[in-house]
């Protein structure tokens, strides 16, 4: 994998750049949606192309280890090929699933013992398995197996956790870098930057990081509990840290509001559920600001759903017929929801990257934000 940055805005960290992986390019910054057990939900992978724009998405490795499982992968040729994808794939280690369950898991020096939540059985992560799990799943870029640490704990919680993730750490690039891709491209790996909301640990966690000299980096551990202010100062604290020939991926964020202020601050990357997750229950991001599809006000509403938008669904469906859809209880509903709020999602970065290279970043992003971010 490769990163060239190509634009800084003057008066913020914010910055345009293009990652090139075995599977094509990918233009920053990016939003990536979430495929988590190999289907972003609700939407063709033609769609994702032709009218979302994807150039990148996700798959879990949690649940793609549970089902369809390790066996069904390798046989299929990997993850691209079993789901019919040629573009990037990112995966996750897993390791915010694991956080998820926690009643139900165990943490060691050696990994995490965990219980599935499909049937109960007993598995375990270790670096060195996660490694192996993630070659067979065949992503472009791999995340390294972490603890991820809730937002609200305390700094001696905070500590311990950093220091498991450390350790992991070093085994999992030990692993990574005695073993080789399975299916004839090149796969990296991204550490994972921990060390919750206290300044100190985070330092620490980059400065180890940084030592193993990888091609990217990400940020874990926000937008887990934490106040949205504390994330941002982290992101100002994290960034600058990082050298600038890679890219930074901030991990599950957020909202739109979200992703312009770590835009801001130098993310390039970013994921989050949110599009499809809460356009399944009616929610739709918009230029003009957020709508809850299910109000009546929305039933004689025959306008398109974003007027200065350029999703896909703007000039074929109705405000009052989509609103009609989830009251029904209609499938579609959620289908054009999610492709709108993934459409919106992609264009918010492709503007961000527009306002970059034009230099007035920093100026349109304030005016923006509170504006995407007004309940109509």
């Amino acid at each position: 994998m490769k990163f060239v940055k190509t634009a800084q805005d003057p008066s913020s960290r914010a910055r345009c750049g293009v990652i090139t992986t075995d599977h094509g390019q990918i233009e920053t910054p990016i939003f990536m949606p979430v495929g988590t057990v190999g289907s972003v939900k609700g939407v063709y992978h033609r769609d994702l192309k032709q009218d979302i724009g994807a150039e990148i998405i996700l798959g879990n490795t949690y649940h793609l280890y549970l089902r369809p499982g390790l066996d069904i992968l390798r046989k299929a040729g990997g993850l691209h090929k079993f789901i019919g994808w040629d573009r990037p794939i990112l995966t996750d280690s897993g390791g915010f699933q694991v956080f998820s369950l926690t009643p139900i898991r165990k943490l060691t020096p050696d990994g995490c013992t965990f219980a599935s939540h499909i049937d109960g059985s007993r598995h375990t992560f270790t670096p060195e398995n996660n490694v192996e799990t993630q070659r067979i799943i065949g992503a472009d870029i791999m995340m390294a197996l972490d603890e991820c640490c809730p937002g609200d704990a305390d700094f001696s919680y905070a500590k311990k956790s950093l220091s498991l993730t450390k350790s992991w750490l070093e085994r999992y690039v030990r692993h990574f870098d005695e073993t080789e891709p399975l299916y004839g491209y090149s796969q990296t790996m991204f550490p994972i930057i921990q060390g919750c909301v206290y300044p100190d640990l985070r330092k620490e966690a980059v400065d180890h990081a940084l030592s193993f000299d990888r091609e990217g980096y990400a940020i874990g551990g926000l937008a887990v509990g934490e106040p949205t202010e504390k994330m941002y100062e982290m992101l100002e604290l994290v960034c600058p840290m990082i050298p600038e020939s890679k890219p930074v991926y901030l991990m599950g964020v957020g909202t739109p509001a979200n992703i312009l202020e770590g835009i801001d601050r130098g993310v390039d990357m970013f994921d989050c559920v949110m599009p499809t997750r809460n356009g399944r229950n009616g929610m739709i991001f918009t230029w003009n600001g957020i709508m809850n599809m299910r109000n009546r006000k929305w039933a004689e509403d025959f306008s398109e759903l974003d007027s200065e938008g350029t999703s896909f669904v703007d000039h074929a469906y109705s405000k009052a017929y989509v609103r009609h859809l989830f009251i029904a209880g209609e499938m579609f509903g959620a289908m054009i929801a999610s492709e709108h709020n993934l459409a919106f999602y992609l264009d918010l970065v492709r503007q961000a990257r527009k306002h970059i290279l034009a230099g007035d970043f920093r100026s349109w992003k304030e005016k923006t934000v509170n504006k995407i971010m007004t309940r109509l």
